[in-house]
């Protein structure tokens, strides 16, 4: 049986589109009826202490974009000490689980990064992790800024529980583009996978790494199968997957596991020593071709002072031209955390139009709001404004929208062994176990 939760995420993913056309126990500490505990009267009144903002932004181009924040913030209130908890590993695989072992000792951050749906709302809403920001939607007029579909995914029982500061596309694919000038390959606007095995044939033969990977952590790869898999069977199937409709042995998951397993082939020999970012560098300095990753990649093109279409180079990851994978970032207040009015005044900068202009350019992504000016974004970001308005949006797994955390695991899981073994039909019966198991599988 599909969870109610998971029908009303689809609904709201499948509308968000067209809304932007135009732009674990509770800690004994945390306080009952879903509200933050009031700062002490000292530090409300002096506008000082301290703000512990907790993510998982450590590389170049993201610590660029989240320092963007905190300057914005201590603009409005300099009083503060922000104290940057950041905990390495992309995609969040290693802060996720340092937060929950925080959040079950009663050690709970004033405000955390935070993806919307089944992450937000499994993991920190329903144990009462965090504190409703309704009234800040009302005060600040964000409901008139922020996509009804978008704050739905926020939303449990009627109260809004993060705001959101910017929206990527998780399919995106990276080239290094004078490399494959002086190679003599050219890249139209769309990519299949066929023509992708075929350059990457051809830049191999020439001596080139096809495919740059950093997958010390496992989330890397399993994105680069989360988006073959799109690409292969399609938005339609793919979100079959998610509402039960379609299983995880149909053919066309099968066939985008033999693609996966090529792509593979083509990958850079030190992939399971770099990190996300690191197999990014190495695309910039020639050490191979292509590169599959989210827009957060163009952060650290902008970081590295490298020019759009000049140094490097985009299309959608093969086969998924016509879809955007939605990956969006937000922070929710801590209930029972230490500096919660500071908290709140953190999520008043975050969801302003001044601070989503300033972050999302640096950041690879798109405002969650929809008044923002596309002047001051670039080529890459108003690529992604179009797909975002006129293309199928779709939830990622890896980043927590999709499906339940324990699938995640599973599919984590289920990759590791692939990568090793090839064996398809070993990891699609690892991923039907899973989907069983989690609740939404045939």
């Amino acid at each position: 049986m599909v969870s109610k939760r998971l029908l009303f995420v689809f609904s709201a993913i499948l509308v968000l589109a067209m809304a932007l056309a135009g732009c674990a126990a509770t800690p004994a500490a945390a306080p009952t009826g879903g509200e933050a505990a009031p700062a002490t009267e000292g530090e409300a009144a002096a506008g000082g202490g301290q703000l512990e903002v907790f993510s998982w932004w450590t590389s170049g181009g993201e610590a660029a974009a989240l320092q963007a924040l905190f300057d914005a913030y201590a603009a409005q209130y300099p009083d503060v000490e922000i104290v940057n908890a950041t905990v390495a590993g992309g995609g969040g695989s290693a802060a996720r689980g340092v937060l929950q072992t925080r959040l079950a000792g009663g050690d709970v951050p004033d405000t955390w990064q935070v993806h919307p749906g089944f992450e937000l709302i499994g993991q920190y809403v329903d144990p009462g992790y965090v504190a409703s920001v309704t009234d800040l939607y009302e005060s600040e007029g964000w409901n008139d800024v922020v996509p009804e579909a978008l704050r739905n995914m926020m939303t449990q029982d009627g109260e809004i529980y993060q705001v959101t500061v910017g929206v990527h596309r998780g399919n995106g694919f990276w080239y290094n583009k004078k490399l494959l000038d002086a190679n003599g390959v050219t890249v139209g606007d769309t990519m299949t996978a066929d023509e992708f095995i075929a350059i990457a044939d051809q830049l191999k033969a020439a001596g080139v790494t096809p495919l740059c990977v950093g997958d010390n952590g496992i989330w890397a790869t399993a994105q680069l199968f989360e988006n073959t898999l799109l690409g292969t069977i399609g938005p339609e199937a793919y979100l079959g997957l998610w509402d039960g409709s379609v299983s995880f042995d149909d053919p066309g998951v099968k066939q985008a596991m033999e693609t996966y397993g090529k792509m593979l082939d083509y990958q850079n020999e030190d992939h399971s020593a770099l990190s996300w970012d690191q197999a990014i560098k190495k695309l910039m300095e020639g050490g191979c071709a292509f590169s599959s990753m989210g827009d957060w990649a163009y952060g650290e093109f902008v970081n590295a002072q490298q020019k759009d279409m000049e140094d490097f180079g985009w299309v959608s990851h093969p086969g998924t031209a016509g879809s955007f994978m939605i990956v969006a970032d937000g922070f929710p207040i801590g209930n029972g955390s230490k500096n919660p009015e500071n908290a709140r005044n953190w999520l008043k900068v975050l969801g302003s139009k001044e601070a989503q202009e300033a972050f999302n350019p640096l950041k690879g992504s798109i405002c969650a709001r929809t008044d923002c000016d596309r002047a001051k974004f670039g080529m890459y970001h108003n690529w992604s404004m179009d797909s975002f308005a006129n293309d199928a949006l779709v939830p990622s797994v890896v980043h927590g929208s999709a499906a339940p955390a324990d699938f995640q695991q599973a599919l984590n899981d289920a990759v590791t062994s692939f990568v090793v073994d090839r064996n398809v039909d070993a990891f699609a019966a690892a991923l039907v176990a899973g989907a069983q198991m989690s609740g939404f599988g045939q």
